[in-house]
């Protein structure tokens, strides 16, 4: 029998926390989220509570912990797509459909108390966290932005009455033999000139944050307001990832294009790949790993597209190209091995044409699930 109960005390917490570390213990493929940062999930003040309720439940069975779940209601989301929708999160399990049906029960009956109509997931409380169940590529190691998960997840959700409401894709990008890479150079500079338009110089990733930082979030909320379940940025959530950024940041993995008024038309952000090193401590930030995630940070063959925006108007105008060439360049001379294109609507296109001057993989896919509630 599984015995589901709320998350209240310290030991649930941590336990909830440590779950999915434990059950992918020497998994190369799995990418934990950092410790301290999920730690906030239990705190009344983490700023996404402003917008959003949840709630959170552990399953046992026999005394052993074998199931975590948890449950959001993201009203400023619900507000903007005029929903009454609820979402599942941090949904993880042994292979036992009798704990996934009651994880899943637990969390749906508390929707339904709430008033809400269907339930998607995985979601977190916005975008810019880890979403959705992966579904192909489980021989493939993760991003620290993607959830990794077993197979047998999708046939349990499935068989607990979820189906497709969208699909991701991640790529591995290299750069393609047929390359001229001179030619492409000509077509991208003659874009800039013609759209008036440049690439930022700073001498730092303080100066450049400072600067433009604004600009950059009000870019990042117009580029992702129309993709998937997405809501408005919280004031305190900009000045969270604003310091969190500012650690794992090097101009030289930075992209910013502005126009002649020196207002940010485009930008590309990308993140060293430190995923393995956090495997390695359960998402831990222990002072022995650090001078590992230092060198990883500034030496990382392999980076991630973290975040990329272009100003609407600008979309087709090839100022877009201006965002690949410095990294189609370092991938070109050696410099960088891959890139990963971490998560990408099936049906974005404006994504899929930027990544076209690679060698383009595809090699895992993930996808959220939905069901009716009533």
């Amino acid at each position: 029998m599984v015995e589901i109960k709320e998350v209240k005390t310290k030991r649930q917490q941590r336990d909830f926390l440590l779950f999915p570390v434990r059950l992918y213990k020497g998994c190369p493929y799995y990418s934990p989220s950092i410790y301290s940062d999920e730690k906030r999930i239990f705190r009344p003040d983490y700023f996404y509570y402003q917008s959003s309720e949840a709630i959170y439940f552990n399953a046992y069975k026999q005394g052993r912990m074998v199931g975590r779940i948890g449950g959001i209601i993201q009203h400023a989301a619900n507000r903007k797509w005029k929903q009454r929708r609820a979402r599942f999160t941090r949904f993880d399990l042994i292979d036992d459909l009798e704990v996934g049906k009651a994880l899943l029960e637990a969390v749906e009956s508390w929707a339904l108390s709430k008033g809400m109509e269907d339930i998607i997931g995985p979601m977190g409380f916005s975008d810019l966290e880890k979403e959705g169940l992966l579904i192909e590529g489980f021989d493939e190691p993760t991003t620290l932005a993607e959830n990794y998960n077993h197979p047998y997840y999708q046939r349990i959700l499935e068989a607990c009455g979820y189906g497709k409401d969208v699909d991701w894709t991640s790529h591995q990008m290299r750069p393609r033999k047929d390359t001229d890479i001179d030619k492409f150079t000509r077509v991208v500079n003659k874009s800039m000139e013609r759209n008036h338009v440049h690439y930022v110089k700073e001498r730092n990733v303080d100066s450049l944050i400072r600067k433009y930082g604004r600009k950059f979030f009000q870019l990042l909320e117009e580029t992702y307001s129309d993709l998937y379940q997405t809501v408005p940025l919280l004031e305190e959530q900009i000045d969270d990832i604003a310091k969190n950024i500012k650690l794992i940041l090097s101009l030289d993995n930075i992209c910013f294009i502005t126009d002649e008024n020196d207002d940010l038309v485009a930008f590309a952000v990308l993140f060293p790949h430190i995923s393995p090193i956090l495997n390695k401590t359960g998402g831990r930030l222990y002072p022995w790993i650090l001078p590992q995630l230092l060198y990883r940070l500034r030496h990382s063959k392999v980076l991630e597209y973290g975040l990329i925006a272009v100003k609407k108007e600008l979309r087709n105008s090839g100022v877009s190209w201006a965002l690949v060439l410095p990294f189609l360049k370092k991938a070109i001379s050696g410099e960088i091995e891959y890139y990963e294109s971490n998560l990408t609507l099936e049906d974005n296109q404006n994504i899929l044409n930027l990544i076209s001057k690679f060698d383009v993989r595809d090699h895992r896919r993930v996808r959220a699930f939905i069901k009716k509630l009533k």
